[in-house]
């Protein structure tokens, strides 16, 4: 074993960690100095690690707020109008600016087409403040984003169920608010959609023959939905359908039904004509389910 080896191996632990801290100074010294040489990329580096942080400026509620309604109202900036009344939220979360631009956060979501931001917003100021004079507007809110998404009546029809539970929702707590009349003929607009979706599967299925599921489609238009413009076409499908099948008892009924209702109705005349190509007349019977419907409305 040569000297210099052994020297390598059996220097003193105290000795050898004394060289090791020396290496590594030299090497802290190299990279310290080799920094301002190495040019734009390195320079930037430095300037991450000497930088403060001043990304977040607290700035007054009341400023942030005007910022929003200028945004929204003057520039038709909704969404980033919404970001200035979420930043109230976020610095400010216990002022009464923050209740305020909760509420306008979610009319700005309305505005800018974010259903569902619209509705959480919305719902979160229902939720933290629902005796504010203002807790109308905001469920109506709610409601309306979910009105405005309903789909055709080919789609499925989930949306226009949970615009019609919301909008009832508005009715049902602020029955005196001013939003409670137009939510109301929003209610129709959306029954009368799942009456028509209700009508054209009943169609289909009277396309396929299969007349047992047509009859409780359209049962469930007259049942459900007599307030509707589609209950006049669903009883003359019921008078067609029941002639199909042979109870020409319902057919009967359906169709007289139909002309008590609705005279001057053409459906009334197609019901009338088919029932009359059987040799028979419309002829209410009372005990049939068609005009027990619609004496329990106030309509038979």
């Amino acid at each position: 074993m040569s000297a210099q080896r052994m020297t390598r191996e059996y220097l003193p632990v105290s000795l050898k960690a004394s060289i090791r801290v020396r290496r590594l100074a030299r090497a802290a010294t190299f990279l310290i100095l080799a920094l301002p040489l190495a040019g734009c990329g390195t320079g930037a580096l430095w300037d991450k690690f000497t930088a403060k942080d001043d990304t977040f400026v607290e700035e007054p509620a009341d400023k942030l707020y005007n910022e929003g309604l200028y945004l929204m109202n003057e520039k038709k900036d909704p969404k980033q109008a919404n970001k200035k009344f979420e930043e109230v939220d976020r610095q400010h979360p216990y002022s009464d600016w923050a209740r305020k631009s909760l509420l306008m956060s979610a009319y700005a979501a309305y505005q800018g087409g974010d259903y569902d931001g619209c509705i959480g917003a919305a719902t979160r100021y229902v939720t933290l403040h629902p005796g504010s004079p203002d807790a109308a507007y905001a469920q109506y809110l709610i409601a309306a984003s979910h009105y405005d998404q309903i789909p055709d009546i080919s789609r499925d029809q989930g949306r226009t169920e949970k615009a019609v539970a919301a909008l009832e929702e508005v009715v049902r707590k602020y029955p005196n608010s001013e939003y409670a009349a137009s939510a109301k003929a929003k209610i129709e607009g959306a029954r009368d959609q799942l009456a028509g979706k209700e009508m054209n599967v009943g169609r289909y299925y009277m396309q396929k023959r299969d007349y047992t599921a047509a009859i409780n489609r359209f049962k469930a238009v007259v049942t459900q939905y007599q307030t509707t413009r589609h209950v006049e076409e669903a009883l003359f499908r019921l008078t067609e359908a029941y002639m199909a099948i042979g109870i020409v008892g319902e057919a009967q009924t359906a169709a007289a039904v139909l002309g008590h209702n609705f005279p001057d109705s053409r459906w009334y005349k197609d019901a009338y004509n088919l029932v009359k190509s059987g040799g028979l007349e419309p002829s209410e019977n009372q005990g049939s389910w068609i005009s027990r419907t619609f004496k329990k409305m106030g309509l038979g």
